[in-house]
């Protein structure tokens, strides 16, 4: 769900409790796999008696991914990941995203505003656009496509307005989709 939600009222380790209560472990099988989120998130551990809603964003957005990975699932969608949060805490958390999706083989599906940070972390993407797919194809090649860096990086390779490659509000403020974007 997007908004970090956590149960407020419980401590970050209950929270983390809950998403393990359905997959039917003995307590020393619990403590186990408390203890690889904890690896994975050692924030989460030294606030681990801390009731959740009384946590940052960053730490709840921690708890939220933790709950997930505690009841071992294939798949798990991060519905704006960054929304709010400090962008120290993005990168921190998208390194550990990047972590669980390898030494876990867990696939992450982001949905995400923040192009800059979701591409560079991504191993393939999706442009959507009024809900419909604009482009796709793997996150490289889709930094480095001119429509992309201008439309949702805010960079075009052939500005000639201040030479830092930005191009004023002025110029930018009447947004047209290119012709291809519309078949």
């Amino acid at each position: 769900m997007e908004g970090r939600h956590c149960f407020a009222h419980l401590t970050i380790e209950e929270n983390l409790l809950t998403g393990a209560y359905t997959r039917g472990l003995s307590r020393g099988q619990t403590r186990d796999e408390l203890e690889k989120i904890y690896e994975y998130f050692p924030r989460l551990k030294t606030r681990r008696k801390s009731q959740a809603g009384y946590t940052s964003g960053g730490e709840q957005q921690m708890c939220a991914i933790g709950r997930a990975m505690m009841a071992k699932p294939a798949m798990i969608l991060l519905d704006e990941p960054s929304m709010g949060l400090a962008p120290q805490i993005v990168e921190e958390i998208f390194e550990i995203v990047r972590g669980l999706n390898s030494r876990e083989n867990v696939s992450f599906l982001l949905a995400e505003q923040n192009t800059m940070v979701a591409l560079r972390y991504a191993d393939y993407g999706y442009i959507l656009e009024n809900g419909r797919v604009v482009m796709d194809g793997d996150a490289e090649s889709l930094r480095t496509n001119e429509d992309v860096k201008e439309f949702y990086l805010g960079v075009a390779a052939n500005d000639a307005d201040d030479g830092a490659g930005r191009k004023s509000f002025r110029d930018v403020k009447s947004y047209r989709r290119r012709k291809r974007w519309l078949a």
